[in-house]
């Protein structure tokens, strides 16, 4: 069997959609002919925590791990928030952002490039020479955000130059929703996009999840690019289903930021709850993850607070419940340059729990694209309240009416157990000498 080294930062007993696609992959690459070896930090600083994947990944997979540095001690102790995780993404649970935030955020982009973890580069390639040279693998995977992973990757092909390295881009790296937030001057700006092409450039192959990242991509001028999308788990939603909410419950699972802020919906919202006094009633919005304090005041502003049910976090067991209960599912997309390309994992989940999806963003992004070829629900467009008031306004009268029942087409494709299948064909195309 041949063997496959995955260099990823996000590893189980992580929570959060950064370490879902990985482990899956980790998990179904045996039956296609690949022996995962996992390397990733001993002592990483996760968000939050979740031991529901723990049994995904065989116990005699190897995983190897070393020791991590990273300046979230300093950042704490500097501007006075010891004991604090650090959310992914700039999410900010506070009212107001103070100049230490600002400053820290500046540092971050200005002086950790690409990233806080950049001082785990030169460690791990030192270990992982020598760890290759006694334990050949035939090919090399790093997967980020955090982009450094890439860097690891990058310096070790110099070493190692026969050795196939495939670059996933769960997230894009200069187009990233939040790169603008980083007020970067124009020397750390000209050092991520060069370091960002070089990677691209010097990579066998590059892995991305949308159309919209690949066409993005396909601008350096890569090797070979591929898109290999996030999905779902058979079994993660084999859960016997549940029964659905009383309430007209829509539900919005996982990190929620501002750029994400649905404003057209709770602007629909208030009017329909001001119109009709059963809908305003029957009404439940449920948030269910990290969110930003923009978004809270946003629902308080449109008189929701009533209806607002906010839980911190959910296991992904849990999560998947929700889920297949919930009447409505909200699909955000960021409102950001890259938003049509923008193909989360939590997506394909909502998908196969065959639960209404009401999307917010782009009508011809990718999204809006597989949520009318799997008929899972609709999008509408950031700014167009009659189109979120009128989608809303039939969900509920289904509702009513106990007709809620969606008729999906098939979203097989999107198994994970199929995408781990995409991606064993292309290592085996790369490794496969003439």
């Amino acid at each position: 069997m041949k063997k496959v080294l995955i260099i990823t930062y996000y590893w189980l007993p992580s929570g959060g959609a950064g370490v879902q696609r990985w482990v899956k992959f980790a998990k179904y690459l045996r039956e296609f002919g690949w022996e995962p070896v996992i390397y990733t930090p001993e002592n990483p600083e996760y968000p939050s925590l979740d031991h529901s994947f723990m049994n995904d990944i065989p116990g005699d997979v190897e995983i190897v791990k070393t020791p991590i540095w990273e300046p979230f001690d300093i950042y704490r102790s500097l501007f006075g928030k010891k004991g604090q995780t650090i959310n992914a993404g700039f999410i900010s649970e506070d009212k107001e952002k103070g100049w230490k935030d600002k400053l820290s955020v500046w540092i971050r982009g200005n002086f950790l490039i690409p990233d806080p973890r950049k001082f785990w580069v030169l460690p791990s390639v030192k270990f992982l020479r020598n760890y290759l040279k006694e334990n050949p693998v035939d090919a090399m995977i790093t997967t980020g955000p955090p982009h450094s992973m890439h860097l690891i990757g990058m310096k070790l092909k110099r070493y190692f130059p026969d050795l196939k390295w495939v670059t996933d881009f769960r997230d894009p790296w200069t187009n990233i929703d939040f790169y603008k937030d980083l007020h970067l001057m124009k020397w750390a700006d000209n050092k991520h996009h060069r370091l960002e092409k070089q990677v691209v450039q010097n990579a066998d192959a590059i892995t991305v999840v949308s159309t919209g990242m690949q066409e993005e991509f396909q601008l350096m001028q890569p090797k070979a690019l591929h898109i290999i999308p996030n999905g779902y788990d058979e079994d993660d939603v084999k859960i016997v289903q549940p029964p659905l909410d009383k309430h007209f419950t829509i539900s919005h699972i996982g990190t929620l930021n501002s750029a994400r802020n649905p404003v057209v919906i709770w602007k629909a919202l208030k009017y329909l709850c001001a119109e009709n006094e059963s809908f305003n009633k029957d009404l439940r919005i449920q948030l269910i993850g990290k969110v930003d304090f923009s978004v809270l005041e946003s629902v308080k502003k449109y008189g929701l607070k009533k209806q607002l049910i906010k839980t911190e976090y959910l296991t992904h067991d849990e999560a998947v419940r929700k889920q297949q209960s919930s009447q409505v599912l909200l699909l955000l997309i960021n409102r950001s340059a890259n938003a049509k390309g923008i193909l989360t994992g939590k997506f394909f989940e909502y998908l196969a729990s065959k639960r209404p999806v009401l999307g917010v963003g782009p009508l011809d992004g990718d999204a809006a694209r597989v949520l009318y070829e799997t008929k899972s629900g609709q999008m509408v467009d950031f700014d167009d309240l009659a189109a979120a008031k009128k989608a809303i306004t039939d969900y509920y009268e289904l509702y009513q009416k106990n007709e809620l029942i969606l008729e999906t087409g098939s979203v097989d494709h999107y198994s994970r157990r199929n995408l781990t299948k995409e991606l064993s064909v292309l290592l085996n195309q790369m490794t496969t000498h003439e």
